[in-house]
């Protein structure tokens, strides 16, 4: 059984937990902020979408809105493994708290893992400068 590296990046943010998880849990807001994740979001059905991310054009299964702050996703390339993306937002203070596990791939090396942990880093900052600065 393997056990992947892993990192948990996360970022505060000053509006309700409720109001952030409700703008996350539509897949359709992820092109504003998450420029890592892709561009040109196209709804296919369901929770699933198809985005062209920096590895090419990839499906984007999401997870259902829920009571319980779960974003998960799996970007799914064609013909290859599922990249599972937990997420969650959970309350911190009057506030919240979006947190991203990100985790080392069989194969991926120490410098790629801490650049996609600055793209989650910059996407997560960007998320936070859109919804406090109520640019939405």
């Amino acid at each position: 059984m393997a056990v992947f590296p892993t990192r948990h990046i996360s970022i505060g943010i000053a509006r309700p937990a409720e109001e952030v998880y409700a703008f996350l849990a539509d897949p359709a807001h992820f092109p504003q902020w998450a420029e890592g994740l892709g561009h040109s979001f196209v709804h296919v059905e369901g929770m699933t979408w198809q985005a062209e991310t920096p590895m090419g054009r990839m499906r984007v299964l999401f997870s259902e809105p829920n009571n319980h702050g779960v974003l998960d996703h799996a970007v799914i390339p064609d013909g290859g493994p599922a990249m599972h993306n937990p997420m969650r937002v959970v309350a911190n203070g009057d506030g919240a708290e979006v947190i991203f596990t990100l985790f080392q791939r069989p194969g991926m090396s120490d410098d790629e893992m801490a650049a996609d942990a600055g793209m989650v880093a910059r996407d997560l900052a960007a998320l936070k400068a859109l919804l406090e600065g109520g640019g939405r």
